[in-house]
């Protein structure tokens, strides 16, 4: 994140952006990680003719004024969650400059964070601290938390005994007991079971309303078009489109049928997502 000295120059003319990146860049490295084999590592590398970094984001610009709710779309690998990612200061960028003015609460990744060997209970309260919240304030909000939550008797047993939806649920509870001034989600109403996803989707469009600004990442095209007053359409880290979501929406829709049809043209079995 930049200093109010560094923001871009867009929230330095206009007080109401509460979200400014200009010339964003994301870079990675392809060279060997604890995550990478060293037969992917040399398979890259010969691949790309010597190139040991691949460019996530690039020349990325664009703003977010108070009151809007922005939807970020593209295929999977288009640098999304990665945009997400240094929105809520997780990923510093490699160029370029950031700016988010408000207390932000990120819905990215349910559960990161929790330590295996505690309670739900206590993960609560690691959870809290985590997201800047003092003592007093986390016990006041305990009961609530554990409430929605809903996990029984389990909220007392260690996380390590959790399956994947509790650990969401209990992810899901503590990250919005928070009232965000910016609220970043990124696939968050995909996570869980059915009754799930409908709770989780009332307390979303409950924080919508209350929050500066969202910025969303999904791929439930009805939810963009629907609740988002702006979309971009970001493709191989780049953004295509910006506009209205109505728009975005169709071009998206439009690349993906290409792409459909080139890869049955050369014999590539894809899996037909019908969200797009």
């Amino acid at each position: 994140m930049t200093g109010t000295a560094s923001r871009p120059q867009a929230m330095r003319r206009d007080g109401r952006v509460v979200i400014g990146v200009e010339d964003l860049g994301v870079r990675y490295s392809l060279r060997l990680t604890r995550k990478t084999t060293l037969r992917d590592s040399l398979v890259r590398r010969v691949r790309r003719r010597g190139e040991t970094t691949f460019w996530a984001l690039r020349n990325v610009t664009f703003t977010v004024l108070q009151g809007e709710s922005l939807g970020i779309i593209g295929p999977n690998g288009a640098g999304k969650s990665t945009l997400l990612q240094v929105l809520a200061g997780i990923i510093t960028p490699s160029e370029g400059e950031v700016a988010v003015d408000g207390h932000v609460s990120s819905l990215l990744t349910l559960g990161v964070g929790f330590d295996q060997d505690l309670s739900g209970v206590d993960n609560i309260r690691l959870g809290g601290a985590f997201m800047g919240l003092d003592h007093r304030m986390v016990e006041e909000r305990l009961p609530t938390i554990v409430e929605y939550a809903d996990l029984g008797q389990f909220i007392d047993a260690p996380i390590k005994t959790y399956s994947a939806g509790m650990r969401a649920r209990l992810g899901f509870a503590i990250a919005t007991s928070v009232e965000p001034d910016i609220l970043l989600l990124d696939e968050v109403l995909a996570t869980g079971d059915a009754a799930f996803r409908e709770k989780s989707k009332q307390r979303v469009l409950e924080l919508v309303k209350q929050a500066k600004a969202i910025v969303l990442v999904t791929h439930d095209m009805n939810w963009v078009t629907e609740y988002c007053n702006r979309a971009i359409l970001v493709e191989q880290g780049r953004i295509v489109l910006e506009g209205p979501p109505a728009d975005v929406v169709a071009l998206h829709q439009e690349h993906s049928e290409e792409r459909r049809a080139e890869a049955a043209a050369r014999g590539v079995l894809q899996l037909k997502d019908r969200r797009y």
